[in-house]
């Protein structure tokens, strides 16, 4: 079985640069100069501590995103807690453009939580909402309100609510063992969902966010599962001789990508999940893998070898051969698109290493956004605003974050363990 992972992962790793556990805690890598002050200002309470600071968890993801740099508390001036108590002119003497306030009343378990968002410059409430929650809900209540401010102050809807998927490995040689992990955005609430002493790889979620697609070498050689997420519940979806492996779902849930070798050479097939009818888009004698689907569904992007190097080609579903996508350099593997369409993101190798990179696809024109040297496994929010990665860090594998810019990087590495093959969720109802 250890023959056969190593025979897999030089065929579908070919394209990978060198290089996620329980919670995740983050780094500010590079900040963004031109983010927009905001001041969050702690809530106040009443019937006692809570055990989540909301105004902090709305402050970070606020920073996280790239776009604001939130004032240090130790430099407010005042804490109120409604737009009524807000004293304008001190804010503006701070440079504070948005101001954050809210009030948190406990009692039995139920949480009610009032905030507004005020225009320091405009003197005005921008917006107000009340929320009720219970005790283990009050992080996703505080990242519901990072999502409304996100998306007044901006127009972008914010994912902040959203989740991630990854792979986790700890130990050495043949006592590796691997767990697969879904965590919030942030990297905390992490829950197990899968323990294997055998790898898995390639997580990917379902339009729904309600189940995860990957392979796993439980079986003694490569499979792809689809999981529930929620109950555990999973299938095997294939297992052929060869390889199994790089699962990806279309937009409409009805359908896999999929990169195999059961015919030959690593080709891009798409299964109907239902029928479990399988399509061949790729037939050739180059190495073809990590197929990723275009938002309409109409057209994949896949990884092939076939001009010499790794590049990034285009196939129509409704028929045609492959355009090429990618020009610049000799190396550029595992495109995702942007949710528009209108760009992907990509693994290049420049002067600087493996890079998560940009491409515009009208212009073709290639940007660099990471700085790591050691970029691989990209993933895009689903607002298009942040790309997760993995990357390392004193000779662990960890996940680093970029803004689709390029202007703002985080890191959350992990406190044991490589941190590995991470994947971002759609938004989530």
């Amino acid at each position: 079985m250890r023959a056969l992972m190593t025979t897999w992962l030089a065929a579908v790793l070919l394209f990978c640069a060198p290089l996620v556990q329980s919670d995740l805690t983050i780094d500010i890598t590079r900040g963004n100069e031109r983010a927009t002050p905001i001041a969050v200002v702690p809530f106040a309470a009443d019937g006692g501590q809570l055990p989540v600071d909301l105004a902090q968890v709305v402050a970070d993801d606020l920073k996280r995103s790239g776009y604001f740099d939130p004032l240090e508390r130790d430099a407010m001036f005042a804490t109120p807690s409604s737009g009524d108590e807000v004293k304008f002119g001190d804010w503006q003497a701070l440079d504070t453009r948005y101001l954050v306030v809210g009030r948190v009343s406990h009692q039995a378990g139920r949480v009610e939580v009032r905030y507004e968002l005020m225009d320091v410059n405009g003197q005005s409430r921008l917006l107000g909402e009340v929320l009720t929650a219970n005790d283990s809900q009050l992080r996703a209540a505080a990242h519901r309100i990072s999502d409304k401010i996100f998306e007044e102050i901006t127009g972008i809807r914010g994912a902040f609510s959203t989740r991630i998927a990854y792979v986790t490995s700890q130990g050495v040689g043949e006592q590796t063992s691997y767990q697969l992990f879904v965590a919030d955005a942030d990297g905390r609430n992490s829950k197990q969902v899968l323990s294997s002493d055998e790898p898995i790889m390639s997580p990917d979620w379902s339009p729904d966010g309600g189940k995860l697609a990957y392979v796993s070498f439980e079986s003694g050689r490569p499979a792809i599962y689809v999981q529930e997420v929620a109950s555990g519940r999973r299938a095997q979806v294939t297992s052929f001789e060869g390889l199994n492996s790089a699962p990806a779902w279309s937009p409409d849930g009805r359908r896999l990508a999929m990169a195999l070798s059961k015919d030959g050479q690593p080709d891009i097939y798409v299964m109907d999940i239902g029928s479990r009818n399988l399509e061949r888009l790729t037939n050739s004698q180059s190495i073809e893998t990590e197929p990723a689907w275009a938002p309409d569904g109409d057209s994949l992007i896949y990884t092939s070898d076939r001009s010499g190097g790794p590049q990034i080609y285009r196939h129509a579903l409704g028929g045609g051969g492959a355009e090429r996508l990618t020009f610049t350099g000799n190396y550029n593997a595992r495109g995702r698109f942007g949710p528009d369409g209108e760009s992907i993101f990509l693994i290049h190798r420049g002067g600087n290493g493996y890079q998560v990179a940009r491409q515009d696809l009208d212009s073709g024109r290639l940007v660099e956004l990471s700085e790591s040297g050691q970029s691989e496994s990209p993933s895009v929010a689903p607002n298009g605003t942040m790309v997760i990665f993995a990357t390392q860090q004193g000779g662990n594998g960890v996940l680093g974050a970029v803004t689709a810019d390029g202007r703002a990087s985080f890191r959350l590495p992990a406190a044991q363990g490589d941190v590995r093959e991470p994947a971002w969720s759609p938004f989530l109802n």
